[in-house]
C-alpha cells in the first residue's frame, strides 16, 4: 500500500505544468509599436473603382491569400497593406482601363482571433472583438472542466518575433486577488488550460487500478 501511495505522489508531482524559460507578465503587457495593418485570409475587402463603379465589389480573402477580380483574375493580397494592394491593382488594370483609380477598404477582420485549448468545454478559436481577456476567452469556450488547473494557465504569444510562454494564475484573477493575471489577448495568442494534479491521479487510478485490479476502493481506502 505504501508503494502505491508513493507512486501516486510521484505522478502528482510530475503532472504540474512546466515551462522551460518562462516569460513574464511584463512581456505580455509590453506595448507593441503601431504598424500598418497587413491583410490576412478571412478579411473582407471593398474594391472601389472611382471611374468604373460597375466593377465595384466586395471580396473575402481566401485561405490561400488571394482574391479573384473581374478582368484581371487572381490577385495575391495577403501580407500586404491596403495601400500596397491599391498600387498592385492599378498596375493590373492599367491595360484594361483608361484611369484605374482604385481604393481598397477593409470592411471586416478575419484574423482577429486567439485560441483556447486544454481543459475547457469547447477548445477552439475566439473572436477578439472589442478586447477579450484570458478569462473571457475561457468562458466563451464553454468554461473550464472540473479537471482544469486555473492557477497554472499558459499563454503563448509572439513577442518581438519570438514565441514566449507565460504562466498566469487565472484562479487569482477569478477570486479577485490579482486581476493583473487576467491579461488582454492579442491576435494569435494561445491560452492553454492544463489538467490539474488531482485529476491526473484520479485518471491513473481509474485506468490502471479500478479497471484492472480487483480492489474494493469504496471500502477502507481514501485517495
Amino acid at each position: 500500500m505504501s508503494a502505491l501511495l508513493g507512486l501516486l505522489a510521484l505522478l502528482a508531482a510530475c503532472s504540474s505544468p512546466s515551462v522551460q524559460n518562462p516569460g513574464s507578465l511584463a512581456q505580455l503587457a509590453k506595448p507593441t509599436a503601431p504598424q500598418e495593418y497587413l491583410i490576412q485570409p478571412g478579411d473582407d475587402l471593398d474594391i472601389r473603382f472611382f471611374y468604373n463603379p460597375e466593377l465595384n465589389e466586395t471580396q473575402r480573402v481566401r485561405p490561400d491569400g488571394r482574391i479573384a477580380l473581374q478582368l484581371v483574375g487572381e490577385q495575391d493580397v495577403a501580407g500586404h497593406t491596403p495601400h500596397e494592394v491599391e498600387g498592385q491593382l492599378r498596375q493590373s488594370y492599367e491595360h484594361e482601363l483608361k484611369q484605374p483609380e482604385i481604393a481598397v477598404i477593409l470592411r471586416g477582420f478575419g484574423s482577429q482571433k486567439a485560441y483556447v485549448d486544454g481543459e475547457v468545454g469547447h477548445p477552439g478559436a475566439v473572436e477578439l472583438n472589442g478586447g477579450v481577456t484570458a478569462l473571457q476567452a475561457v468562458a466563451s469556450t464553454g468554461g473550464v472542466k472540473n479537471t482544469a488547473r486555473l492557477d497554472s494557465v499558459i499563454i503563448i504569444r509572439r513577442v518581438d518575433g519570438h514565441p514566449v510562454a507565460v504562466p498566469v494564475n487565472l484562479k487569482a484573477a477569478l477570486e479577485g486577488t490579482d486581476f493583473a493575471q487576467d491579461v488582454q489577448l492579442r491576435p494569435y495568442d494561445v491560452v492553454f488550460v492544463p489538467r490539474s494534479q488531482i485529476s491526473d491521479v484520479n485518471l491513473f487510478i481509474d485506468q490502471y487500478f479500478r479497471q484492472n485490479v480487483p480492489i474494493p476502493f469504496g471500502f477502507g481506502y481514501t485517495f
